[in-house]
């Protein structure tokens, strides 16, 4: 019985990968932790498409590389995540499983992942050296949160209504009407508000 319960060791990075590589679900690794992942909603899949088809002109334009959904980022020894949204501007890592240097990361926000994508994942992120922004877009509500570095520093923007927002690795300003675009997610202002 005593050989029944021993303590579970921490995966690490390359047990993940090799792991990941025949999962039929996807799963992000936190602390040498594997964690499920939940399926989307219509509307943050929308807003994941719009996103990325308003990125990747410039992206492409820029010699970047634009990823949606399935690309890990390695955030630390035994951390890796799946953001909505990734673009790298940099050089690529030697392995083909995942990235390592974006400058822009996308957490669509819902109600069972706003707390990690706020916290956790918006701590690791921002330990990146080349993280330039990282956005938190609302599937609830039309508003988009954004972190932006300005030197050593992080300054907070929140955009709502017909605002528009920076995406600082491209030079380029997106509008709160293209991301939500084709999708039912009310303004703040007017929650009643379907358009």
């Amino acid at each position: 019985m005593a050989g029944i319960t021993r303590a579970l060791q921490p995966l690490t990075f390359n047990e993940y990968l090799t792991l990941e590589e025949k999962a039929r679900r996807k799963h992000e690794l936190v602390d040498g932790v594997l964690y499920a992942m939940a399926g989307a909603t219509r509307n943050h899949n929308l807003i994941t498409v719009n996103l990325a088809t308003l990125l990747r002109p410039a992206a492409r334009e820029k010699g970047c590389r634009l990823f949606a959904s399935d690309m890990k980022l390695r955030v630390g020894e035994r951390t890796a995540y799946y953001p909505d949204l990734m673009l790298v501007c940099g050089p690529s890592p030697k392995s083909p499983l995942y990235e390592d240097s974006p400058c822009l990361v996308v957490e669509i926000l819902s109600a069972s992942t706003e707390r990690q994508d706020r916290g956790e994942k918006r701590l690791a992120y921002q330990g990146l050296s080349t993280l330039q922004a990282y956005l938190l877009v609302d599937a609830r509500r039309r508003r988009v949160e954004g972190y932006y570095r300005q030197n050593e520093q992080w300054l907070y923007q929140d955009i709502q209504g017909a605002g528009e927002f920076e995406v600082p690795c491209l030079g380029l300003s997106l509008s709160l009407d293209a991301v939500y675009e084709g999708t039912d997610v009310p303004s703040i202002d007017n929650p009643n508000d379907h358009g």
